[in-house]
């Protein structure tokens, strides 16, 4: 053990247990994007530092990127994000596409900050994008999306939310309280730190950015004030239709949802985990109709959300809704080997099966038949077939429910319906 190399710190080994639910999350994340009909895209994982450097911020910029040079010196980033990516392609073809567009993917990203339960450096992620439409209607699809996937993991409304807000409201409020444009971004990322902060350290930063005591007051206020959703006209149509998508349960307003990037420009959105011991944020995200022309494009209004699959991974654990028999075997069948002079015929048997659509994992070697079995049950088996000298002569195969421990014989050609009626049972179909 003191020869191995450590993995780079912030990153994961994905053994097949962890591997399978991340899979489990996947196949989620397709069906019910697919159900709302958003299309699977992907971009590079390598972009250059500028794509990001405008309009991502600062601090995500120069703290938290993986940066390197290139062997001609230009500066290459591990992506940590993908809205720049994605902006970036629909502006090279943004006349040859159809719009609005539903895009969706679920890839790896890094971020270099320090590691915690339910962060790392290296994670996957879910990101969903409605580009096309300006209006508080395609703002609720995105939560209604968050929430249906919610729904289909098994999380109910009582243990996450989806808060929203939303900035030109909070623009208004800051400069009813005289706080300038220009500062506005600054006490946008003073109002994301709220819950990351002490009380102390929160109101050192406000005081670093330049705040003042009676604005200080009056964010404070400003934050405590769970109504004044009701003042915003995109709010309230946004509220009605989140209700005609049916997850009003999952969905609630907080002045405290802000989102720190500053490419953010109407509704933002941030799901929590409300149940659990630790209040986590899961997915966040919001309305950017600039993006697009600042990286060279035409105006188009664009609004989406981004989720990391650690944070819910953590939050299914300490619920019990993680998938079960995570160290399965995709095969639910085992061919065994009886001796060596069957072996050829077995390993035949496991590829006639396989033509019909059977999972098969085939034994490697003869080996005494418990120990087989007892194989079979480790990697989650539920049948074992047996291909011993007299099944062989008469076109036979010996089928064991490893279940039940029971037992048939049929013939050959009908092995495949047998196997298959078997697993029906089990499944309960």
């Amino acid at each position: 053990m003191k020869n191995i190399i450590n993995p780079v710190k912030g990153t994961r080994d994905f053994y097949p247990q962890d591997k399978s639910v991340n899979s489990w999350l996947y196949q989620n994340i397709r069906e019910v994007s697919e159900s709302f009909g958003y299309q699977e895209f992907d971009g590079p994982f390598l972009e250059s530092i500028d794509l990001y450097a405008a309009k991502s911020g600062e601090e995500l910029v120069k703290e938290q990127s993986f940066v390197f040079p290139d062997k001609s010196g230009n500066l290459i980033a591990l992506r940590p994000e993908l809205t720049p990516s994605l902006v970036r392609m629909i502006a090279q073809q943004q006349q040859q596409l159809y719009y609005p567009l539903r895009w969706w993917s679920f890839g790896p990203f890094w971020r270099y900050e320090s590691p915690q339960k339910g962060r790392g450096r290296e994670f996957f992620q879910w990101n969903a994008d409605l580009i096309g439409v300006d209006s508080p209607e395609a703002d609720a699809e995105m939560a209604a999306l968050m929430a249906e996937f919610f729904k289909k993991i098994g999380l109910s409304s009582t243990q996450v939310k989806v808060f929203v807000n939303n900035r030109r409201l909070i623009e208004g409020e800051l400069s009813k309280l005289d706080i300038s444009p220009d500062k506005q971004g600054k006490v946008f990322r003073l109002i994301d730190r709220k819950d990351k902060l002490s009380d102390k350290e929160w109101s050192s930063y406000a005081l670093k950015i330049g705040i003042e005591t009676k604005q200080f007051d009056g964010i404070k206020k400003l934050l405590s004030t769970d109504d004044m959703w009701k003042e915003s006209t995109e709010l309230v149509q946004f509220f009605s239709a989140v209700d005609a998508l049916g997850v009003k349960d999952y969905v609630e307003y907080s002045p405290r949802i802000i989102r720190g990037l500053d490419y953010y420009t109407g509704t933002v959105f941030e799901a929590l985990s409300i149940s659990t011991d630790v209040r986590r944020s899961i997915s966040g995200g919001g309305r950017y109709d600039n993006l697009l022309a600042d990286v060279g494009g035409d105006s188009l209004p664009g609004v989406g959300f981004a989720m990391g699959d650690m944070v819910v991974n953590v939050i299914l654990e300490e619920l019990g809704l993680l998938p079960e028999n995570r160290s399965s075997s995709p095969a639910k069948v085992i061919v065994t080997v009886f001796d060596a002079e069957s072996q050829m015929a077995s390993y035949q048997l496991g590829a006639e099966l396989r033509q019909t659509g059977l999972n098969v994992y085939s034994y490697p070697t003869p080996d005494k038949l418990g120990k087989q079995f007892r194989h079979a049950d480790r990697i989650g088996a539920k049948i074992a077939v047996i291909l011993g000298p007299d099944e062989i002569s008469k076109q036979q195969v010996a089928i064991k429910d490893l279940k039940t421990r029971e037992q048939v014989t049929v013939s050959r050609s009908e092995a495949a319906a047998a196997i298959q009626g078997i697993l029906d049972t089990d499944s309960g179909a």
